[in-house]
Formats: structure tokens, sequence, C-alpha cells
């Protein structure tokens, strides 16, 4: 056997070694992998309500401990009206509730909108109708630019901005181009959060992504704008 066809055949042995090490690894930690997701998911959903405090760790017992205890996973269907489960062959949507002392303090919308490369996944907690927080747990933006979109600047400006105007119609919250002041009119602040310099594409998607999700859950949220729903299903 030629020195080329033994080069070949080692090359080709320890490909396929390193392919099954892969392959075994991945797979046995496919579960670990699920479990970290999940709990990044939660911990963003109790950031957004302000549950847990910017820049302190907690150890996924804690925030199992804190999500368990004062966020209900709950669903909506077409009129609006809170349920326990998805219907089979309804088209109900998710939404979790922050509940203390068995009052929801607060309902967060999982947001799922394009972005300039990517989607951008998130939440946004409502009260009423006024904002108490956004959250982005995975998306695909320029780091520097559109990153920015998970950055504690970023989000704190979305707190007490409204998705209703003062008559009570949809609004929605959009992302202005930079600087909210000398760019939005004054009596429309309260819509608007100030954007990324050098990133409008993703603040323009994302803004679209925002509104179209809130349209879909306008009919349990003009609910909560009379105040006729205070307490979690079941």
């Amino acid at each position: 056997m030629s020195d080329r066809i033994k080069a070949i055949l080692f090359a080709a042995i320890l490909c396929l070694i390193c392919s099954v090490l892969l392959t075994t690894a991945s797979t046995g930690l496919k579960g670990f992998k699920e479990v970290n997701v999940l709990i990044d998911k939660r911990r963003n959903i109790l950031k957004s309500v302000g549950l847990v405090q910017e820049g302190r760790t907690y150890t996924p017992d804690e925030i199992q401990t804190i999500y368990s205890q004062q966020i209900k996973e709950l669903w909506v269907d077409p009129d609006g009206s809170l349920i326990e489960k998805p219907r089979p062959d309804e088209q109900d949507i998710p939404l979790y509730v922050y509940v203390e002392k068995e009052q929801i303090q607060a309902y967060i919308v999982p947001i799922n909108s394009r972005g300039l490369w990517g989607r951008i996944y998130g939440y946004l907690a409502i009260k009423n109708d006024g904002t108490t927080g956004f959250t982005v747990y995975k998306h695909s933006e320029t780091p520097g630019l559109g990153g920015e979109i998970e950055k504690a600047w970023f989000q704190k400006n979305w707190v007490g901005k409204k998705i209703a105007d003062q008559g009570g119609e949809f609004v929605s919250v959009s992302i202005a181009k930079g600087e909210t002041e000398g760019v939005v009119p004054e009596d429309k602040k309260s819509h608007y959060v100030d954007g990324i310099s050098g990133a409008t594409l993703t603040g323009k998607y994302l803004s679209t992504g925002i509104k179209d999700t809130l349209e879909n859950y306008e009919p349990v949220s003009i609910r909560f704008r009379k105040n006729l729903v205070n307490k979690p299903a079941g």
C-alpha cells in the first residue's frame, strides 16, 4: 500500500471518528441545551416585568422558583378571553401573565419579528395600556448596531410607553430614527422609543413586527385596558 493511500485512509478514518464523537456529544448534550434555552426564555419573561435584576446572576433553580410562583402560562382565544389550554384546530395564541396575590399585574406577549439578518425573539410586558418592559433573548442583528436591541439602555426605553392613545384606540409602540427628541411630535412621544444609530432597518422591521403581534393580541388587550381582566383563568 502506497504512502498516499495510507494518508487518505488515515484522514478518512480520522474524519469518521470525529463525526461519531461530535454526533454523540451533540445527542448527549441536547437535553442540557433545551433546558438552558427554556431557562433563558423564562429569565427574559421575568426580566420584562422587573422580577429579576439587571446585572445579577441567578441560578437555574432561582429562575424556576420565581417563574413558577409569579408567572402563569395561558392562551387567548380569538375573542380575547383567557383560557388554560389551546384548543385543537382553533386560532388560540400564547400569553404569559404576572400574578401577585392572585391578581394579574401585567401580561407578557411573545415577540417573533423579522430583523435585518434573521428573526428577533423576545417579550413585551404590558400593564393595562402601558408597557413595563421589553427583552430580547435571540437575534442575528449586527453587534454594535442592530445588536443593541439586547442592551439594557435600549430596553429601558420601553418602560411606560403606551400601546393605545388617549381615546383607547390601538397605536402600538414604534422605534424612532434616532432619538425621539426633535424627531417625534410631543403628543406622540409616549408611543415611540429612541432608535439605534446606524440600525434604521432593524428598528423598522422590529417596529412592524411588534405592531403586527400586538394587533393579534388586541382583543385581549382591550379587555385589560377596560379592567375586565384581573385574575388568571382557572
